[in-house]
């Protein structure tokens, strides 16, 4: 589906026109440059590559710098293709936050925020054991994860703990609240993945 890269600026809240507090994340989505043209003839398939967020020269290597300069544009931190895009646009074309409407659904992609080795508790939303009764160390324990004498070993996939978090996440049908043209600001409502100035794809 046809869509943008942006980066996630944080949460905030708004009112809506029955006066419920509505949580919602503010993006910048925008502006972002046609990079590349995938035409069916040459790439076998029709798509947009688009690039976002500056990067400095002394960090692009010599390949990827002719390749921002064919399409007339400095080098760019994000690149992501889209499909999708009913309008015929060429190299160097910039597409803006216009691209969306108030009022309609996107899905979001990023990649959720690292939280390191976790129990099974925080990683799998186990219940834990008993706070009393004699319980002494076992609060946060997973419990039993498989038979000693037969089969004598852990199936694999069973759930235990380990690292959590920074994993890629999608989330769908999320509610277009405002856009700021100028400012190429875009307001979703709800939570997207990843931490504050993490890039995301929006998609139609």
């Amino acid at each position: 589906m046809s869509g943008l890269i942006g980066k996630k600026i944080g949460m905030t809240s708004l009112y809506d026109e029955h006066g419920k507090n509505v949580p919602c994340t503010v993006i910048q989505a925008g502006p972002c440059v046609v990079t590349q043209v995938r035409t069916k003839e040459v790439d076998g398939y029709e798509a947009l590559q688009l690039g976002f967020d500056d990067k400095k020269d002394k960090h692009t290597s010599k390949a990827a710098e002719g390749h921002f300069k064919k399409a007339g544009t400095s080098a760019k931190k994000k690149v992501v293709e889209f499909q999708g895009f009913g309008a015929d646009y060429k190299l160097g074309d910039q597409i803006t936050v216009e691209h969306f409407v108030v009022g309609e659904f996107v899905d979001v992609t990023g990649v959720s925020k690292g939280k390191g080795f976790q129990g099974v508790v925080k990683r799998h939303g186990f219940q834990g054991s008993e706070r009393t009764h004699g319980q002494q160390s076992m609060l946060r324990a997973p419990g039993s994860i498989g038979n000693a004498s037969y089969p004598g070993r852990v199936f694999p996939g069973m759930k235990m703990a380990g690292r959590t978090g920074g994993n890629r996440v999608k989330v769908k049908n999320l509610k277009v609240l405002q856009l700021d043209t100028e400012k190429n600001l875009i307001i979703l409502k709800g939570c997207v993945p990843g931490h504050r100035n993490a890039y995301v794809t929006i998609e139609k």
